[in-house]
């Protein structure tokens, strides 16, 4: 299996584990030492060598960070992970609800008579140094780069990953690299650049049409690059990964081994952009004032997919739903108390395992029953394996990387009789996600300014969930990707081509769990009639065909306008998957489809 069940991080190891750090921070005469969820090279997903966080603290949540005092350690999480956190740290650690307390508040707090608390420069972004350097101005506390203090302690800490590279096909990437490199460079050079850095693994990855594999669920392999505003890219990677791609590759792209990236940046001359969001800090001080923040050159041509990677994910996007559907009919066919969740996750991605285009699956899938539903990102291990009980809702939320899309799609299902409380709340979360999927909106909004639809049903009601509603999603590539967000930190503008999630829940701890999440792509809206000519507008097409689970709906609840969109969407499922699905699963889809 992609899937291990296997228990990689336990709450007891780590106290002696912040003992051996806090002997070094004694040693260097520090005060504290800052452990983020990061590389070298800032994606959010990291490989096992990087996972220091997990490693040291325990929790293995997707962000996050550790600053560990003398005294104190605290471990900063969001809200999507406020509940897990509780359950794999040992009581030395302290969550610290982040970002509603910040590192500079905390550590002012900690450290009232100042210190000095070190950091791996390689680990961190420069803008968030920056921004912190500045929030501590005056407060006696100083930032100070360090060698990693985690890595002299971590006696068994794996390799770095050398696995090797492939080409990504033309049909599937729909523009060669050839053009890519050329279209940026002309944007560098009319913009005055001599050139930029990348360090993103996914935006190399796109820029050059190749894929990887040294992070689990994620195409990508690591390393940077440079590309010249005439035309040249220098790629940093081990030359062990790239045998037989020198003439995928070509002229225009040379070959250097990592260890040479900063002596290259160094040399750069003139206005280099970077993406101060996610350039290491080390980066940053070896081009000083050299650096413009311009951001990642790749970013946005990456987000606007083009015809040909848009066909790809919808086509995997049905083949996917096969699979799904296939694992609903079978869950429903055994009664409550008689599956587990390992059992579940193993049958789904056993069905899509049947799919030849599958390379691996795009996260571990987080199937979540009663109260474990209630944790946003749970997964489940041998020691947490937890049965289907009666009056349960299951959170099935996971996706698979195909050759042609990435696919990433939530349903909540009942387990026996669910009570009307949890159906009530099902349907106030459906309410908006179907207010967000028949949304037009004026060209130039960005996700922060439409997001709030989508909540609107459950502020009604006095609740709310502590994620955002959507994120983006590449093209065979990694199933978070930036720049595109719903969320109401996200500005970046939604063109057309941008695929995202659409995923509100709602989470009562302890209790249940409820997510439902589609996968959308912003096209043009088409006009209608009596509308302002001048005013241009963007909607949805869904991508994601399953059933929405009419056992959890309070029908009464929804307007009529609603219902029309349910069952036309139920339609749709119909009609584009049932042909590829089994005898015993398409009478089971007929059954979950049938209007309301």
């Amino acid at each position: 299996m992609f899937q291990s069940f296997e228990v990689t991080a336990r709450p007891e190891q780590g106290p002696p584990r912040l003992a051996a750090l806090r002997t070094e921070l004694e040693r260097e005469g520090l005060d504290g030492f800052i452990v983020p969820r990061a590389d070298a090279h800032q994606g959010e997903y990291v490989a096992a060598r990087d996972r220091r966080l997990a490693w040291l603290t325990g929790f293995t949540g997707s962000a996050g960070f550790c600053a560990a005092l003398r005294n104190v350690a605290g471990v900063f999480v969001d809200g999507r992970y406020r509940t897990q956190v509780k359950a794999q740290v040992a009581s030395d650690f302290t969550p610290v609800p982040w970002p509603d307390v910040s590192l500079s508040v905390w550590l002012k707090q900690q450290l009232p008579d100042g210190g000095r608390v070190a950091f791996d420069p390689w680990l961190h972004s420069a803008g968030q140094i920056t921004a912190t350097r500045a929030e501590l101005q005056n407060s006696g506390i100083e930032l100070v780069p360090s060698d990693n203090l985690v890595d002299r302690i971590w006696s068994d800490q794996p390799p770095p990953p050398m696995n090797p590279v492939k080409v990504h096909p033309l049909e599937f990437a729909g523009e060669s690299a050839e053009s890519k490199v050329s279209r940026l460079a002309s944007v560098l050079a009319q913009n005055g650049r001599s050139a930029a850095v990348i360090t993103l693994p996914d935006s190399i990855m796109w820029l050059l049409n190749i894929r990887g594999s040294d992070i689990p669920y994620n195409p990508v392999a690591h390393g940077f690059a440079i590309l010249q505003a005439d035309g040249h890219v220098d790629l940093f990677m081990a030359a062990k990964k790239l045998k037989g791609m020198g003439e995928h590759l070509g002229p225009r792209v040379s070959i250097h081994e990592p260890d040479a990236f900063l002596n290259a940046v160094a040399a750069l001359e003139g206005a280099v952009q970077v993406d101060m969001g996610t350039l290491p800090q080390a980066v940053a001080d070896v081009l000083g004032d050299r650096a413009v923040d311009g951001g990642d050159p790749c970013a946005r041509p990456k987000a606007c997919k083009n015809e040909a990677e848009i066909a790809g994910s919808a086509a995997a996007h049905l083949r996917d739903a096969a699979a799904v559907i296939e694992t609903l009919c079978w869950l429903d066919a055994h009664p409550p108390g008689s599956l587990t969740e390992t059992q579940v996750v193993t049958r789904l991605e056993e069905n899509r395992r049947r799919d030849n285009a599958l390379q691996d699956i795009s996260f571990d899938t987080i199937a979540g029953t009663g109260p474990n539903g209630a944790i946003m990102h749970y997964r489940v291990t041998e020691e947490t394996d937890s049965r289907l009980e009666d009056g349960h809702i299951l959170v099935l939320d996971s996706g698979g990387q195909y050759l042609d899309g990435t696919t990433d799609i939530t349903r909540a299902i009942p387990i026996g009789t669910v009570g009307d409380e949890e159906k009530i709340c099902f349907t106030r979360v459906l309410k908006g996600m179907i207010a967000m999927s028949q949304l037009r909106w004026p060209v130039g909004l960005a996700g922060r300014d439409i997001e709030c639809i989508t909540r609107a049903p459950l502020w009604a009601a006095g609740q709310d969930f502590n994620h955002g509603v959507g994120h983006g999603v590449g093209a065979y590539l990694s199933v978070h990707e930036g720049p595109q967000r719903l969320a109401r930190v996200s500005h970046v503008p939604l063109e057309p081509g941008m695929i995202l999630s659409n995923e509100p829940g709602y989470y009562r701890e302890g209790a249940f769990g409820i997510r439902i999440e589609n996968l959308l792509v912003v096209e043009e809206a088409p006009a209608l009639p009596g509308a302002d000519p001048e005013r241009a507008m963007l909607c949805w097409r869904t991508l994601t065909y399953v059933p929405i689970d009419r056992r959890l709906i309070v029908v009464d609840m929804l307007t009529s306008a609603e219902r029309d969109w349910l069952n036309a969407y139920h339609r749709d499922v119909a009609e584009k998957v049932r042909p590829r699905l089994s005898h015993a699963a398409q009478l089971w889809l007929d059954a979950a489809t049938a209007p309301l």
